[in-house]
């Protein structure tokens, strides 16, 4: 429900010696950008903040108030301003075409710098095998929590647990293979096998048991939705291993 502003905020947040809530900034920043006069109350130290808690009946800071009405965190600001909450439990690409972008932008440039034209086969075969390194380096971040969100749709990984920690390691190995062209014979037969495995992983789930499920090609923490981009990032892989043979061939 939408209430009429009044143009002016109040703003309670912590800002303390060894901690300034970015939720505080962000939600100051937020208010400012909509044109509001903010008075900012700085919530010094613990007693302050849990005395403001106990006041308003919160469990948490920051808190906008508007007038009279209390409109909340900074989730309960953007969901005022009618901005969709950036900490919902929806889906999003913006992780994996973020992976994507940096991959084709660092292809384009090392082929730029090595042989004055961005626009090159080896561009193009750089821009896989950096992506699925870059791929490999967001799983490891987290591999406990990445194995087991594999174990929801992976057909090896719920045979044999174990593939699923192996699994970005050799998915970072046979990338920086690849971008080196060195030892095919390790990097071809590896590309194959995941990305196989991987494919048919993600066309069984998805487009046979017709199953919504979060794809954990970034990550175990990943909102990107398994389907079209997770069966397209393992037909790359194979066509990637294909194009080397068929290219020293």
């Amino acid at each position: 429900m939408r209430h009429p502003d009044t143009r002016k905020a109040r703003l309670y947040r912590m800002v303390m010696d060894k901690h300034v809530c970015p939720y505080g900034i962000k939600s100051k920043w937020l208010l400012e950008r909509r044109g509001y006069e903010v008075e900012d109350h700085w919530l010094r130290t613990r007693e302050e903040v849990d005395a403001f808690k106990r006041q308003h009946d919160v469990e948490t800071t920051p808190q906008t108030f508007i007038g009279s009405l209390r409109i909340g965190g900074y989730s309960g600001l953007r969901q005022h301003f009618g901005i969709d909450d950036a900490s919902s439990e929806g889906t999003s690409y913006t992780p994996v075409l973020a992976v994507f972008a940096t991959a084709a932008a660092i292809a384009l440039a090392i082929s730029w710098m090595a042989w004055g034209n961005p626009f090159t086969i080896r561009a193009a075969e750089w821009f896989v095998s950096i992506a699925m390194m870059i791929l490999a380096m967001l799983k490891l971040q987290d591999i406990e929590q990445f194995s087991t969100m594999f174990l929801n749709y992976d057909l090896l990984a719920r045979r044999w647990v174990p593939y699923g920690y192996i699994y970005p390691f050799a998915e970072f190995l046979t990338g920086a293979l690849m971008t080196a062209h060195a030892l095919p014979v390790i990097s071809v037969p590896v590309a194959l096998f995941i990305g196989t495995i991987g494919a048919g992983s993600v066309f069984k789930a998805v487009y046979v048991q017709k199953r919504e499920l979060k794809c954990a090609c970034v990550g175990g923490s990943s909102k990107v939705p398994l389907g079209f981009v997770s069966l397209t990032e393992n037909l790359a892989m194979i066509g990637m291993a294909v194009w080397m043979i068929v290219s020293r061939g």
